[in-house]
């Protein structure tokens, strides 16, 4: 059978033009039906980054109390040692004055035996 019709270069076009439009309205038609569902997953993302955003919050604070601890644990070994190094020097120091005491009150006993002695001598002589 021989085509009756004439596929001139107009009518091509034409019929090109409205499978164009058709198939606009088409993708329309299913992008508005789609639209409720986009909606849906859109709001779920949305949902889904908040609490990643949250998780990443928490993490994010409970690294920040775990520095803090460290840092405060760290300080307070720094003073305990600082105290104990203190200590240790006010003893030495104390132990220095006690030994210092000493000698100044085994001199001064000396010294005041050796004038007992020297005037008991000039007792007896004079």
């Amino acid at each position: 059978m021989k085509f009756t019709r004439d596929n001139g270069l107009s009518e091509r076009r034409g019929t090109a033009a409205e499978a164009k439009a058709a198939q606009l309205q088409a993708y329309k038609a299913a992008r508005e039906a789609a639209e409720p569902m986009n909606a849906a997953r859109q709001a779920e993302r949305l949902a889904v980054a908040a609490a990643r955003e949250q998780r990443h919050a928490e993490r994010d604070r409970l690294k920040a109390e775990e520095k803090a601890r460290l840092e405060a644990e760290a300080e307070e070994r720094q003073a305990a040692t600082e105290a104990a190094a203190r200590a240790e020097i006010e003893a030495r120091e104390a132990t220095e004055k006690n030994r210092i005491s000493r000698v100044l009150e085994d001199e001064a006993a000396r010294k005041a035996e050796r004038d007992r002695r020297y005037a008991a001598r000039k007792a007896r002589q004079g």
